[in-house]
């Protein structure tokens, strides 16, 4: 059996992995294998040719006898299979493939010995050997080189394979990052508008509807004035809280003051009792700044882990925790609720929490959750280098709550 018709039955009992391969960039099997032989006896050299040729093999061969030779070759020329003796005058078959495997890791490498004792062949294998063999069993040779060319040519597909779903998975974190980035630009850009546009809008119609009712004399008027007022006054608040959903303005205050407004104001809105605490209340503060996109990251987690808690757990009592230590922002959110199944987060329209992981990933942080019967915790990792503070830097005035959506008066 020639060693083409082999590999093309053993290419067809693996199809699905070469024909990755060979969608990936991996040579097909080569018709006439190159090898490079490592032997200080010509009539050796000419024994295992005869032997591979008797198999059915076409083969090119060139043979070297020393170190200088041997890294020459490697240089000149790439092998499909390189076959070396043990022992060779001031040379060693263990160290050629040392040397064949720090230049290439998958290229075969078949050591043969006159005589080869157990110890040796086992540091031989481990050491990347694709398998050895004596030189009174040369029969062995031409199944050996197509077993171990065939498990390159595997073993190249895997790797190419890997490389490519390592590139995709870059990708698709890359894309992740640049729809974050402009999905909060639009939010921006909309907050704006609603602030310039709708606010000063509903804000001069709030003036004047009051300046009808104030110099009107009819009763009726002053009623149906009043009711518009009052719905006037809920669509600026509507407006308000729209704006702020969309671009959390109090971040340009901090992490700290915006996190403490968004616990104080999920506790009004719920009834849920809702703690915030952190040892460093100058945590992405002035002079104490985090970098870019870290506050929002961190701000929209918590914001949607309570959204979450409002809708399924059934909570009595969260707590927030902020902490900055080795490097790493650390946000903790837990519950006292009804916990998670394990298979809630398996859900075909559960992207709260896959959201969450991806919006992670674009800061390169991480998601942490666990869920018991007794409640849930949620914790958000990003790894970061702290700035250092800037003398003079302003105090934090963290402790006041502040609306950072509502308009001044006119």
């Amino acid at each position: 059996m020639r060693f083409t018709r082999f590999l093309a039955g053993a290419v067809g009992a693996a199809a699905p992995l070469c024909d990755t391969g060979r969608m990936l960039g991996v040579p097909p099997a080569p018709s006439v294998l190159q090898i490079l032989h490592l032997e200080d006896s010509e009539l050796d050299h000419a024994l295992a040719l005869a032997q591979l040729r008797r198999s059915g093999m076409t083969v090119a061969a060139q043979r070297v006898d020393s170190r200088a030779e041997f890294e020459a070759a490697l240089l000149n020329r790439r092998w499909d299979a390189i076959v070396s003796d043990y022992n060779l005058p001031g040379f060693s078959g263990l160290q050629a493939l040392a040397i064949v495997r720090a230049r290439d890791p998958i290229v075969p490498f078949v050591l043969v010995s006159g005589e080869i004792g157990e110890d040796v062949a086992v540091a031989a294998m481990r050491s990347g050997a694709s398998d050895y063999l004596l030189k009174d069993g040369l029969a062995r040779l031409a199944p050996a080189l197509e077993h171990a060319i065939e498990a390159a040519r595997m073993h190249a597909a895997k790797l190419a394979s890997e490389h490519e779903l390592a590139a995709s998975r870059q990708r698709l974190a890359d894309w992740a990052r640049h729809l974050q980035t402009r999905i909060e630009a639009e939010r921006a850009a909309i907050a704006r508008e609603i602030h310039d546009d709708v606010g000063g809008s509903l804000t001069a119609l709030k003036f004047d509807i009051d300046w009808i009712r104030r110099h009107s004399a009819d009763a009726a008027v002053q009623r149906r004035a009043a009711s518009a007022l009052e719905t006037v006054t809920q669509a600026i608040g509507a407006s308000q809280r729209v704006m702020h959903n969309l671009r959390p303005a109090i971040l340009e205050q901090g992490l700290v003051p915006a996190l403490q407004w968004l616990a104080g104001r999920f506790e009004k809105r719920t009834g849920t009792e809702c703690r915030f605490h952190t040892r460093d209340e100058r945590i992405g503060a002035p002079g104490h700044s985090l970098p870019d996109d870290v506050p929002l990251v961190a701000y929209r987690t918590a914001q949607e882990a309570l959204t979450n808690i409002s809708k399924h757990a059934q909570a009595r009592r969260v707590t927030m925790d902020l902490s900055l230590a080795g490097g790493v922002l650390s946000l903790e959110i837990s519950d006292d609720g009804c916990g998670l199944a394990q298979g809630d987060l398996a859900k075909a329209g559960s992207f709260g929490i896959r959201g969450l992981h991806e919006r992670a990933g674009t800061v390169g942080g991480w998601i942490d959750l666990s869920a018991s019967s007794t409640g849930t915790t949620l914790l958000l990792s990003i790894p970061l280098q702290a700035a250092p503070a800037r003398p003079g830097a302003p105090a934090d005035e963290s402790h006041r709550e502040h609306d950072p959506s509502a308009w001044s008066d006119l």
